[in-house]
């Protein structure tokens, strides 16, 4: 079956050329224009990644994500103003999995797609999953802490963590290299292929909702430390 994606943009032309160059590229392509519809169909056709747009009629793209994060778990991918940063960050810490700057180059689009579905759970198949399965151990616990790569779920205690597609990935990143300091550049290499420059803050704003989700101080965090002027460590204690 091929991949299925919702594109939710109300620029009919645009979301048209887009749509297009996407079936081209073997993805079935659903085209919605309106925001305040938008909702419902995403949580009734639960496409494998949804591609949402911002600034829609009669609801926004920020509004739609916080509605549906908690009961869809695919892949969200937000188009952003060019240079508004404060968009990009809002748009992560209300649970997208990345986001692209319009105007959108297809190419761009296409691979940051693809990216995208490998990491996701329902595509983790073939040579590159299993190769993956090797290098890496199926389970990491630490106390009461316990994240699966297997089955991509996390526990605290008896309690599951409910975790976005790409705050799974930066956990599981993160715990795999725990008591090691990871910088943003490390981890945006490993989880998006690109370095870090210096302006970039999705990896920040994940790392704040990981740490609410975690039950970790905000004013002192304790088990995702920020080592000052070298990144994250994942500690390898405070988990009782």
């Amino acid at each position: 079956m091929k991949t299925r994606i919702l594109l939710v943009e109300d620029d009919e032309r645009l979301a048209q050329l887009t749509a297009e160059y996407l079936r081209k590229n073997d993805f079935e392509v659903l085209v919605e224009g309106r925001g305040n519809t938008a909702e419902a169909r995403i949580l009734d056709e639960r496409p494998d990644l949804v591609i949402l747009d911002v600034m829609l009629p009669g609801k926004d793209g920020f509004e739609i994500c916080r509605a549906v994060r908690a009961r869809y778990h695919g892949v969200i991918l937000m188009l952003t103003a060019r240079e508004e940063d404060f968009d990009q960050i809002l748009g992560l810490e209300l649970g997208a999995d990345d986001y692209i700057a319009k105007p959108v180059q297809p190419r761009l689009l296409l691979a940051r797609i693809k990216a995208l579905l490998r990491r996701a759970p329902a595509i983790q198949i073939g040579i590159a999953g299993e190769r993956a399965a090797a290098a890496d151990p199926a389970e990491l616990a630490f106390g009461s802490f316990r994240i699966s790569q297997a089955t991509r779920s996390a526990y605290l205690g008896p309690d599951s963590i409910d975790l976005t597609t790409a705050e799974f990935d930066l956990l599981w990143l993160l715990a795999r290299h725990a008591g090691s300091v990871l910088s943003r550049d490390d981890l945006l290499q490993q989880l998006r292929g690109i370095g870090f420059d210096g302006l970039d803050r999705s990896i920040d704003a994940r790392i704040s909702r990981l740490r609410r989700k975690l039950g970790d101080d905000p004013e002192n965090p304790t088990r995702i430390k920020t080592v000052r002027s070298k990144g994250y460590l994942f500690s390898k204690h405070d988990w009782q």
